[in-house]
């Protein structure tokens, strides 16, 4: 199987490159062919070179700068199968949508290009198949919605403890402004009465106007303006500080905790790297994890008691993280989307 995946600047910090490592790393372990198409690559000498089977790309302004859908659709004429994530239907309740992506019921070019059939073959997203967000896709354009779940690389993600990393607890995530808030009331407090360790981006105003310049140059494509910042933290570090903290904190943006329509990757990071996780209240992570394999806090009262309670039991803390681990690796890994999408390509095939 030849895997080509649309990820127009590689120099990215924010979580969609952690997503594309996750499935590149997941393909190629699992013995498939799988490369990236970037804004600097040639559509058509890639397709015509490499030969995909399958071409995986997002319903984005930003993508589509550097997708040619009339050529892809001259290949998929000939077999091949375009996986098409599209965004949320409708809005986030009580979450402005100019403060996330516009709903795509609005934008009436993408929705053209999806009932038309040249947008692709298969959409998806992480959303749940019952999540609100979702309803009117399948009426409006006639075309089937498929869940694929966020994941953990099992290849970069595993137990890897080092005293250099050890702390009471951490958080590696970037400063993003939907989540302000309740770092300042839930996180940044923490400092003062326990060892917290904080890696990521935008945590600085300087690295945020950094931020913006790098996004203008992946946006326009200058590749001197893409690669002003980098990676805080290498992975093999994210991956011992999760391993080596005795609490890992996740926190989820507002826009998930009010509609409950996803869990982030980070999530099945924390649990595959054997970390004890304390998550922020996120009511869908029952659907994926018991209380016994991930503790949830459901109210800033709750969230500083089980900080207490927790490093002050290292026994419990072992317990849970452990069978959080093992779960993780039954059914959460990029391993097992890879499967999942490989069905998906293999029943869209003509009989």
């Amino acid at each position: 199987m030849k895997v080509l995946y649309c990820f127009p600047s590689l120099e990215s910090v924010y979580a969609g490159r952690f997503i594309y490592e996750g499935y590149k790393n997941a393909f190629l372990d699992l013995g498939h062919d799988f490369r990236a198409y970037t804004s600097n690559d040639d559509l058509k000498t890639v397709l015509e070179e490499f030969r995909p089977d399958i071409f995986i790309y997002s319903l984005n302004g930003y993508h589509l700068r550097f997708i040619d859908l009339d050529l892809l659709k001259r290949y998929r004429d000939r077999g091949l199968v375009v996986f098409c994530q599209v965004g949320a239907w409708n809005e986030t309740r009580d979450i402005k949508v100019e403060a996330m992506s516009a709903a795509l019921k609005y934008r009436t070019e993408h929705v053209a290009l999806i009932k038309s059939g040249l947008a692709g073959d298969i959409f998806w997203h992480w959303f749940e198949q019952d999540e609100p967000l979702m309803d009117g896709f399948t009426k409006t354009t006639g075309k089937t919605f498929n869940t694929i779940h966020l994941a953990a690389d099992k290849t970069q993600y595993f137990p890897d403890i080092d005293p250099q990393f050890a702390c009471d607890m951490c958080y590696v995530g970037s400063y993003l402004p939907l989540k302000r808030a309740f770092f300042k009331k839930h996180v940044l407090p923490l400092d003062k009465k326990y060892d917290l360790r904080v890696y990521g981006s935008d945590w600085t105003v300087g690295n945020r106007i950094l931020g913006k310049i790098q996004k203008a140059g992946q946006y326009f494509n200058i590749n001197l303006l893409k690669k002003v910042r980098s990676l805080g933290l290498p992975l093999r570090d994210e991956r011992r500080l999760y391993s080596s903290a005795r609490i890992s904190l996740n926190v989820h943006e507002e826009q998930v905790k009010v509609s409950n329509c996803e869990i982030n990757e980070r999530t099945f990071k924390i649990l595959a790297c054997g970390g004890f996780q304390l998550c922020d209240n996120v009511p869908l992570l029952r659907r994926f994890f018991c209380a016994d394999e991930l503790v949830i806090a459901e109210s800033t009262d709750d969230w500083f008691d089980k900080i207490r309670f927790y490093l002050e039991n290292q026994e419990k803390r072992v317990a849970i993280a452990e069978a959080g681990r093992k779960k993780v690796l039954q059914e959460h890994t990029y391993h097992n989307r890879v499967k999942q999408i490989i069905d998906l390509y293999t029943n869209s095939l003509p009989v």
